[in-house]
């Protein structure tokens, strides 16, 4: 609390836009498959079908929302991308046609497509020379909202899963109106407006611009690993723990959640400061994704430890290693994601940043979306081998060989190079 009382205002401001952001978010995404399923009859194929399109459109809309800011402002996309979030948990909760859920689906993700860059990029014009700082409490603040969104619509289930749509799109609304209020209306360079900047032409020469950064894009490149490792989460540690524990594999899959949004609510700020005071920032990102890297080679242990003990007591015994990953995956994410947003920020070079975050969005969901069914092809042939630990062996790799590019990256001079240039022009 000592370090967000050190920032200003806005920042404080969007540390708490963004805690809320995620309470009414996760309040009612994790329940919305069985609300479609149970509660509306719908087939398996539809309701894939409504969840798909969320992700499509917001991961594929990244750069578009990147691109209305550095146009349009920081707070104009962002009060637009909470509005319409508020429309579409509103359709979510009240709609029973297909069509109308897609069409809501389809505004909650765009929503997000437009708030997310824009409010790193205000968070980074804002902090200044304490960014790193600031996205290490911004994650806090992130990962706390995480922690809580699932608890509150539990407890709002207990009434219908409408009255948890209901009191997500009620937050949203408030949220809209404080921002209307009380955020200043300023633009991503320094309160320039986009006309005054030189070069700047259509919205295809700004792409081109971003695209033709070859630092930023080789980076990008580099870090596609590391989403792919942290969705995990979602994908490989659920399966194993339902493996590992049976009928408790919900209980454990929670638990694992907790236990990730802990460790990154708890000790990204003192991650953050014990990173900052022994390494470069080069130095943190590398080590960082080795450590995310190397959180799946506990699971390696799984198999035999699952066969030490007789019934129960080898479920447990094979649970160890399983949160043992979810720490480790949780603590080198910690220690990458401030430097990674301030490294994005020094890539370009303090102009577009909106849009490279946008692009930088894209990049990482295109690559979830190819990893994802490798992952799990690659889990149904090593379990059919009798194998399980080809995919851990590969994740371990894939965390590796990101540090690895990260570290080449460092010492050819790309990032520090462009951390220079940007030091320099301020």
């Amino acid at each position: 609390m000592r370090q967000v009382r050190s920032f200003n205002g806005v920042v404080r401001m969007l540390m708490v836009q963004q805690f809320t952001i995620n309470t009414a978010f996760y309040m009612l995404m994790p329940y919305l498959a069985a609300h479609l399923a149970d509660g509306l009859g719908m087939a398996a194929w539809a309701v894939g079908l409504v969840l798909g399109v969320r992700n499509l459109s917001q991961q594929g809309l990244f750069l578009i929302g990147g691109t209305l800011t550095d146009r349009l402002g920081c707070k104009r996309v962002i009060v637009a991308g909470c509005a319409l979030r508020t429309a579409g948990f509103a359709a979510l909760g009240f709609g029973s046609s297909l069509p109308l859920l897609v069409a809501a689906s389809a505004m909650t993700g765009f929503a997000g497509a437009l708030f997310n860059p824009a409010v790193r990029a205000y968070l980074a014009a804002e902090a200044g020379e304490q960014r790193v700082d600031a996205f290490a409490a911004f994650n806090v603040f992130y990962q706390a909202g995480m922690f809580a969104g699932p608890l509150v619509g539990l407890a709002l289930l207990a009434f219908d899963f409408r009255a948890v749509c209901v009191v997500a799109a009620a937050l949203f609304a408030v949220l809209t109106a404080v921002q209307v209020r009380m955020l200043p209306d300023r633009l991503p360079a320094a309160g320039a407006a986009p006309e005054a900047e030189p070069g700047r032409g259509s919205v295809l020469a700004d792409w081109r611009q971003v695209i033709s950064n070859r630092p930023f894009l080789l980076f990008s490149a580099a870090m596609i690993g590391s989403y792919v490792l942290s969705f995990q989460v979602y994908l490989s540690l659920p399966l194993q723990a339902q493996e590992s524990a049976g009928r408790h594999g919900r209980a454990v899959t929670s638990a694992l959640f907790a236990v990730s949004a802990l460790v990154a609510a708890v000790g990204q700020v003192r991650i953050t400061a014990w990173a900052k005071a022994r390494w470069s920032p080069e130095q943190a990102l590398t080590r960082g994704l080795a450590v995310m890297g190397a959180a799946f080679a506990p699971l390696l242990l799984a198999g035999p430890l699952a066969g030490l003990g007789a019934g129960g007591t080898g479920r447990m015994l094979a649970l160890v290693p399983l949160f043992g990953c979810a720490v480790l995956l949780a603590l080198g994410t910690a220690t990458v994601y401030p430097f990674e947003m301030d490294t994005v920020v020094s890539l370009a070079r303090g102009r577009l940043v909106a849009t490279h975050y946008g692009l930088y969005n894209t990049v990482s969901g295109v690559g979830i979306a190819l990893a994802n069914p490798a992952t799990g092809a690659l889990w149904d042939a090593s379990h059919a081998a009798g194998h399980p630990a080809w995919l851990w062996s590969a994740l371990t790799a894939t965390g590796l060989l990101c540090a690895l590019g990260m570290s080449l990256l460092a010492r050819t001079g790309r990032l520090h190079d462009a951390r220079e240039a940007q030091l320099a022009a301020a």
